[in-house]
């Protein structure tokens, strides 16, 4: 008689994964030229890609360690799905969720949480990326409130969200929930970028009516384009001017288009410092615009969101050092 053969144990997860998914990444100590330390027991081959493509490559090795059925979450997964972010801390880790009770691996510069939802992961670039509306809520439990509204705004204009799951997950009494709901508040998914987004947010907090990516047109009806925000009811525009309006090619077409709406509308330019760094002057400007006697809540409502977003310096340290903690990371200041 022959004994029963002994089943064999299934392999681990990150043992069945092909180097479509995982790339030449490889767990263990790897001591060979040509390679790069991604984390404690990851390695890949060293590149000189672009950013993006080197972010990939240090994803798909993170999946090695990641149980099956992890997702990649927060502002990992809202790169991947191609959102426009907010200003975030100099050193972001890499984030993910894992379902169920399975175990939370530990890594230098991961941080992973549990995902109690059901809802069904994407694959984004050849990684799993979480739901749209899971990503949101939990960035929410770490960013403010513009941060926020600047995922969303871009979130839903490149159609990743789900309406009817966004709203249950409004209802629900999960951590981050209230966050996201003042978000959903605030954002317009015409908005094409985080200026645009800073700025109808200044103007709404303002108590000022402004409708996004309105069409110009001049007194014969010719298209004179679109702006970022028209005052409603008036001819006044205003738009945020970004980085890129001071180039020079790109200086010269501005110039010819304020030329072309003179006649018929008022042009106003905004830039990030003007929104965040003098707010109290351009609530002045719309204060004389709309002939209203100037109130300072207005003006500290929209303090209050800058100072608790990643726009404020002191709160990206604070992000920065928390994060630091939660994936074990430590810097010693040398003391005198």
């Amino acid at each position: 008689m022959t004994e029963d053969a002994e089943e064999l144990p299934e392999p681990p997860h990150w043992r069945l994964l092909t180097s479509e998914q995982v790339g030449d990444a490889q767990r263990g100590e790897v001591r060979t030229a040509g390679h790069r330390r991604v984390s404690f027991g990851l390695y890949r081959s060293a590149t000189q890609g672009d950013e993006w493509s080197e972010l990939v490559k240090d994803l798909q090795a993170f999946r090695l360690v990641l149980p099956e059925g992890a997702a990649f979450t927060h502002v990992t997964g809202a790169r991947l799905r191609g959102w426009d972010l907010p200003q975030l801390p100099r050193q972001v880790p890499v984030f993910a969720s894992v379902p169920g009770d399975v175990a939370r691996p530990r890594r230098c510069g991961l941080i992973v949480s549990r995902l109690v939802s059901d809802a069904p992961d994407e694959l984004r670039h050849g990684l799993p990326v979480a739901a749209a509306e899971e990503i949101l809520l939990r960035a929410s439990r770490d960013l403010g409130t513009l941060d926020v509204a600047i995922m969303l705004t871009s979130a839903l204009r490149v159609g990743d969200i789900d309406q009817q799951r966004l709203e249950r997950l409004l209802a629900s009494r999960r951590p981050g929930v209230r966050r996201l709901r003042a978000a959903c508040h605030l954002s317009d998914r015409k908005c094409e970028s985080p200026g645009e987004v800073l700025l109808k947010i200044l103007h709404d907090v303002c108590d000022v009516p402004a409708d996004p990516q309105v069409e110009l047109f001049d007194d014969r009806g010719t298209s004179l384009g679109r702006a970022d925000l028209l005052l409603r009811g008036t001819r006044h525009v205003h738009e945020y001017d970004g980085g890129h309006h001071r180039d020079k090619d790109q200086h010269r077409t501005d110039l010819r288009r304020e030329r072309g709406l003179s006649p018929h509308y008022e042009r106003r330019g905004f830039t990030l410092d003007d929104l965040l760094n003098h707010p109290l002057t351009v609530m002045h400007e719309l204060d004389r615009l709309l002939e209203r006697p100037h109130q300072l809540r207005r003006l500290h409502r929209w303090r209050s969101l800058v100072l608790s977003s990643c726009y404020s310096e002191d709160c990206r340290e604070r992000l920065h050092m928390r994060w630091q903690r939660l994936t074990g990371q430590v810097e010693w200041q040398p003391t005198g």
